[in-house]
């Protein structure tokens, strides 16, 4: 919209100027018609440059676009790794503690076991002793 703006105000411009100053060689509709032209070749010059500095932008945010998926996905992979060493220090942990555990719990059996058999092996001294006394109350 601008660009067509621009370009009336440069042939009002031009033909206004063209009746002013006189050219032997051409009449003021040739004037006129060559700086339409040339109005028209300076617009289109500006155009292929401001096309080329958009692709140039574009091309530009394209590389720092991939540059940044490439750091993304380092990102990633690298939180991947953490994730994966932190897990195998938590399933060493969980076992040296399910290690402890079934340790401990064979200790306590064999505890648990001693004192049975201690307090089966007493009360069986008393027992004894209990028959022997009233063997020999029987007497």
């Amino acid at each position: 919209m601008k660009t067509t703006i621009t370009i009336s105000a440069l042939m009002l411009s031009v033909a206004m100027l063209a009746g002013c100053n006189k050219n032997d060689n051409m009449g003021p509709a040739q004037e006129a018609g060559a700086a339409v032209d040339n109005a028209g070749a300076k617009v289109a010059e500006e155009s292929k440059e401001a096309a080329a500095s958009v692709d140039a932008a574009a091309e530009r945010a394209g590389d720092k676009m991939e540059v940044a998926a490439d750091k993304a996905e380092a990102n990633m992979d690298a939180a991947g790794q953490r994730i994966d060493a932190a897990t195998d220090r938590a399933g060493a942990r969980i076992d040296a503690a399910g290690a402890e555990v079934r340790q401990e719990s064979r200790e306590a059996a064999a505890a648990a076991k001693e004192a049975t058999s201690n307090a089966t092996a007493a009360a069986g001294r008393s027992v004894e002793r209990a028959g022997e006394k009233m063997q020999d109350a029987s007497k």
